[in-house]
C-alpha cells in the first residue's frame, strides 16, 4: 500500500524546495533501490508531466532537492502499488502542496487490485514453460489447455512452451471452467481485447514512431494508464450488467 506522506516529510519546506542536492544519476541511484525499474528516462518523463520540478543549472543541468525525491517516490509507489493514473497522482501532490488530506484510496467496483490487467509485468523474467508445467501452474486440465490454445487465448513458442506471461490468463481460464464456462466461450473476451488494443495503438503509435527512449517511455507510461482505465470501465460495466439481472 502507499504511504501517505506528510508535508513537511514529503514535499520538503520552502527552503528545502529552492535547494538543489541531487543530479539525475544521484537520483536514479537513490530510487534504484526501491523502484528496480526506474530510468532517467522515467524521471525526465514525470518531470514534463509536471510531477516534479528540479532546478537547473546555468548550463541547463537538473538539481534535485530533498523534496523533489520525496515525490518522486511518491509518484513512482502510487503506480506500483495503486496503479493510479498519473492525472489522479497530479491532483494527489497538489492537494499535498495546499495542506489539504489525500483521498482514501479506492477500494469498491472499478478500482485495480495488484495482479489485475493492468500488472504486465507479473510473471516477467521466468523462462517459457512446458505444456505440462503450464498447465500445473495455472490449475487448467491438459485438454482445458489445449483447447484455450486452439480458441486464440493462449499461444505458445516455436518449441511449444507457454510464456509465463500468460499464466494471469490461464488461471482466469481455469476459475471460469469450474464454473462450466470453457475455453470455446471465451473468444468473445478475445474479440473485445482485440478491438481496444486497435484503440489504444492508435493513440500510442505517433509517440513511438519518435524511436528515442524517452518517447517509448511516454508510450510505456501511456499503455499502463489506458490498461488501468480500460480495466475499470470494463469492471464497472459488467458490474453495472450484473446487478441489473439482480433487480426484481
Amino acid at each position: 500500500m502507499t504511504a501517505v506522506p506528510e508535508r513537511d516529510s514529503a514535499l520538503g519546506d520552502a527552503a528545502d524546495q529552492h535547494t538543489p542536492r541531487l543530479t539525475i544519476g544521484e537520483v536514479l541511484a537513490v530510487l534504484r533501490d526501491d523502484f528496480p525499474d526506474v530510468t532517467i528516462s522515467k524521471i525526465r518523463y514525470l518531470e514534463s508531466e509536471d510531477l516534479v520540478h528540479p532546478q537547473r543549472t546555468p548550463s541547463g543541468y537538473r538539481k534535485f532537492s530533498r523534496a523533489d525525491v520525496s515525490r518522486l517516490r511518491y509518484v513512482l509507489a502510487a503506480q506500483r502499488d495503486q496503479y493510479l493514473p498519473l492525472r489522479v497522482i497530479k491532483e494527489h501532490l497538489d492537494a499535498l502542496d495546499r495542506g489539504e488530506p489525500l483521498p482514501a484510496p479506492a477500494t469498491g467496483p472499478g478500482s485495480v487490485p495488484p495482479a489485475s490487467a493492468a500488472d504486465v509485468d507479473t510473471e516477467a523474467g521466468v523462462p517459457p514453460l512446458t505444456s505440462d508445467q503450464f498447465a500445473r501452474a495455472a490449475g487448467l486440465e491438459p485438454d482445458q489447455l489445449a483447447d484455450c490454445v486452439q480458441f486464440g487465448l493462449l499461444s505458445t513458442d516455436a518449441d511449444g512452451r507457454h510464456p509465463a506471461t500468460d499464466l494471469p490468463i490461464a488461471r482466469a481460464a481455469a476459475g471460469l471452467a469450474r464454473h462450466g464456462i470453457e475455453p470455446r466461450h471465451l473468444r468473445v473476451y478475445r474479440t473485445g481485447v482485440e478491438r481496444e488494443a486497435g484503440l489504444v495503438e492508435q493513440l500510442v503509435a505517433p509517440v513511438l514512431r519518435a524511436r528515442s527512449e524517452e518517447a517509448r517511455t511516454r508510450a510505456t507510461e501511456k499503455l499502463r494508464e489506458l490498461a488501468t482505465l480500460s480495466a475499470q470501465l470494463h469492471t464497472a460495466l459488467l458490474e453495472a450488467r450484473l446487478r441489473d439481472l439482480l433487480r426484481p
